[in-house]
């Protein structure tokens, strides 16, 4: 037998656009959900080391909650690379200043530790608000899933 593996070409996979309103979400279990979308987990076609994800909007990225004393206790790391440069940000700041911050750090934490991830972390659009710039992209999906019903 003879048999071979299918790996599917770049020009052969097709990209949907998802639309997530994070209202009441918890952080956690929301960035699950954008990851596995952003890898493209569910899809048949799915090759670990073949970048097939879809595109994900999320809006109402300020009502995301977090669960315990998360808001209180957990904090927000970046650094500058510079001796003195750490930023210690607590959760409860930066969820009132930048929620979408919070969910990409989430999410890219969730994300394989290798160039993949850089270009699925793109595919990633997080608004603060219910108004997104991608309404155009969900009208063509929707033309789209209306023709192959047909």
């Amino acid at each position: 037998m003879n048999k071979k593996t299918y790996l599917p070409k770049q020009d052969s996979i097709e990209r949907k656009w998802h639309l997530i309103d994070a209202n009441g979400k918890i952080l956690g279990r929301l960035a699950v959900e954008v990851a596995e979308l952003l890898r493209g987990k569910k899809k048949v076609l799915y090759t670990n080391h073949i970048d097939c994800g879809d595109f994900v909007v999320v809006t109402n990225a300020s009502k995301i909650a977090l669960t315990g004393k998360k808001l209180d206790q957990k904090t927000y790391f970046t650094y500058s690379g510079y001796p003195g440069g750490a930023k210690l940000t607590p959760y409860s700041v930066l969820m009132v200043k930048y929620p979408e911050k919070a969910l990409l750090a989430a999410v890219k934490g969730m994300l394989p530790k290798n160039k993949l991830a850089d270009r699925q972390i793109t595919r990633l659009k997080v608004f603060k608000d219910d108004k997104h710039t991608h309404s155009a992209q969900f009208a063509v999906s929707d033309r789209q899933n209306k023709e192959e019903r047909k």
